[in-house]
């Protein structure tokens, strides 16, 4: 049961929402300025109230896969060729300069 609702409620701010959402001040903002996010604009600042943090909350929900739903099914990897059906030859990167420089002083 619960109780009567506060006349005022209570704003957050980015930091605090952070907080309680163990991510970055820094990702709340950017959230609320691509309007991904509910938020109250208050004297030049992001507000936030309980509602707010529980709507991102469900927002950003990812629900459970059912179990019994198989993977989808792997396909089998072949090596990569061109339009004409020629084999394509897989780049190596090479060493660099320093670590071969370094390679030949020690030896």
């Amino acid at each position: 049961m619960t109780g009567p609702t506060p006349a005022h409620p209570a704003f957050h701010r980015a930091a605090d929402v952070a907080e309680i959402l163990h991510c970055s001040e820094w990702w709340v903002k950017q959230q609320a300025r691509q309007r991904r996010i509910p938020f109250c604009w208050i004297g030049g600042s992001y507000r936030f109230t309980d509602e707010h943090v529980t709507q991102i909350a469900r927002l950003f929900e990812v629900p459970a896969t059912d179990p019994a739903t198989p993977a989808a099914p792997r396909r089998e990897s072949r090596p990569p060729a061109d339009a004409d059906g020629a084999p394509v030859v897989q780049l190596v990167a090479r060493q660099p300069r320093r670590v071969r420089a370094a390679a030949q002083t020690a030896a």
